[in-house]
């Protein structure tokens, strides 16, 4: 988005906040998939990987852009898309994204009680990083055996982005 004030067009940076959710699957064959990093411990359950952290982040850039949401671009009622790896669409959005705006950076909060974050934390940033092109950051924050991901029924992502208009 643009604006004037008096004089040459300014381009401001716009903010998008994604957020995803994904409970613990009973398939022992899921794997634990967290910014296309797989981690041990048991899989979430979703039609595609379940990466809450690629779905959080698609979304924050598709908020910041005002190109809607990854439900809508990729409904979970597509065949196609079952078992997809997150990072392939968070890249396609990654795509589309860039036609019209630089993305700034992103910066992911991963809530879980389990597993711990901070030994695939390098890891997760350099693969965002490489499909975003350009800086990300990842942490981990424990909701400290409250509600649902207290009692480690799933895990969840909050992300922010920060674009600008090209």
């Amino acid at each position: 988005m643009s604006h004037r004030r008096n004089g040459p067009e300014l381009n401001l940076p716009r903010i998008g906040q994604g957020f995803d959710t994904h409970p613990a699957s009973d398939d022992p064959s899921r794997r634990l998939v967290l910014a296309g990093v797989v981690l041990p411990g048991p899989g979430l359950a979703g039609h595609s990987d379940a990466d809450v952290v690629a779905h959080a982040v698609a979304d924050a850039l598709l908020g910041a852009t005002g190109k809607g949401d990854i439900g809508t671009l990729f409904p979970d009622s597509d065949p196609q898309l079952s078992g997809v790896d997150s990072m392939v669409l968070l890249a396609r959005i990654v795509a589309d994204v860039s036609s019209q705006f630089s993305i700034g950076n992103v910066d992911a909060t991963v809530i879980t009680e389990a597993p711990k974050i901070a030994p695939y934390r390098e890891e997760m940033c350099e693969r965002l990083s490489e499909v975003l092109g350009a800086p990300a950051s990842v942490k981990a924050k424990r909701a400290e055996a409250m509600g649902a991901l207290g009692r480690r029924e799933g895990i969840a992502c909050f992300a922010v982005a920060l674009v600008v208009l090209q």
